[in-house]
């Protein structure tokens, strides 16, 4: 039977209809994956930083001043912390899905059973350094015999300190160590309580220096290497939330290459206005972020997008961390730290100030 001429138009009419609704969602899908995320997608990442505010920060809150985790489909929360070893730990009993701390820890506590891995890798030379004044005419760890020196028994420089000191062929004995806590350590070198102090270069030596102008004599430079700043989670986060790691690591390396890449102040400026109870000297930050600089990269990865982290620098830091004694079993490089979450194309557009 012959369909009847408005039933024929009604039908094409539907088929319009259909075909314009998903034309329009290719169109939406097309226009999330071209950005490497599914369309409308909101996916919410729980962060948990090292410490109070500080340079290392920059990327993370520019990210967010940016807008660049929403782009990316992030909905991403950010907490200050108390330590990288306790954000190894609040991070790996499952409270938050990404840690932003000091790695060795990380591998530390990996060999003990935690099951926390590296997926970005920030500050990839051990940042740990022993803080002396500038005109002291210390430079190497030969010029310490009789002097005095501040360091944190429970502290991650603790187990180096006698190889640091064999390099200049010392030991214990030639000096005084003084041991106080964290808390105390930069007012203890301040005041003048102390000749030299270990601590983490980058962050140390800009507070200190605007009272006592200091140098530093680091340990990387006497064979002590281990990465430092990045990111961690566990192994059910990464494979749970693969994609949305992803996305975060990628923006947030490509915003740290931006940053270094003669944008300090951009950074610095996110930081004061993501965190304006604190009150930050905006002096300190900016030569925070500038030491950084000279801890980024190793020269196995020199030239590789920021975050990527290389295999033979981590069965380096291994190696370092087991002669200290601070592995409880032997990890491969592959238990530690994985790669594969690192998009090259969204770290080169960020880093090129494609927002």
């Amino acid at each position: 039977m012959p369909v009847p001429v408005n039933a024929n138009v009604l039908i094409e009419w539907g088929m319009m209809m259909s075909a314009r609704r998903w034309i329009g969602l290719a169109f939406a899908t097309l226009a999330g994956w071209s950005l490497g995320f599914p369309a409308n997608a909101a996916d919410t990442l729980k962060v948990r930083l090292d410490w109070t505010p500080w340079g290392d920060h920059a990327p993370l809150h520019f990210a967010a001043q940016k807008g660049l985790f929403k782009k990316y489909g992030l909905d991403v929360v950010i907490d200050d912390g108390n330590g990288s070893v306790a954000t190894v730990q609040i991070v790996g009993n499952g409270e938050y899905d990404i840690g932003h701390a000091s790695l060795a820890p990380m591998a530390i506590a990996r060999s003990k059973g935690l099951q926390v891995k590296a997926f970005a890798g920030f500050v990839q030379k051990n940042d740990i350094g022993l803080l002396v004044p500038a005109d002291s005419g210390i430079k190497t760890p030969a010029d310490l015999r009789g002097k005095k020196i501040a360091f944190t028994a429970g502290s991650l420089e603790a187990p180096f300190i006698d190889r640091f000191l064999a390099a200049g062929k010392l030991t214990r004995s030639d000096v005084e160590l003084l041991n106080v806590s964290a808390a105390a350590k930069a007012g203890t070198y301040m005041s003048g309580g102390a000749d030299g102090a270990f601590s983490s270069v980058p962050f140390f030596l800009p507070v200190v220096s605007a009272k006592r102008a200091s140098t530093s004599v680091n340990f990387v430079d006497y064979g002590l290497q281990f990465p430092s700043f990045g990111l961690l989670a566990t192994d059910k986060t990464i494979e749970s939330k693969k994609d949305a790691l992803r996305r975060f690591a990628s923006v947030v390396s490509g915003c740290w290459a931006y940053i270094l890449d003669g944008h300090i102040e951009d950074g610095v400026q996110a930081i004061i206005a993501a965190r304006p109870q604190a009150k930050l000297d905006p002096d300190v930050l900016r030569k925070q972020i500038e030491s950084i600089k000279a801890f980024a990269k190793t020269e196995a990865t020199e030239g590789q997008p920021f975050g990527i982290m290389d295999a033979a620098d981590w069965k380096t830091a291994l190696e370092t961390l087991a002669e200290g004694g601070l592995l409880d079993q032997k990890l491969a490089p592959d238990a530690v730290f994985t790669n594969d979450l690192i998009d090259k194309k969204i770290v080169a557009d960020l880093s090129a100030g494609k927002f």
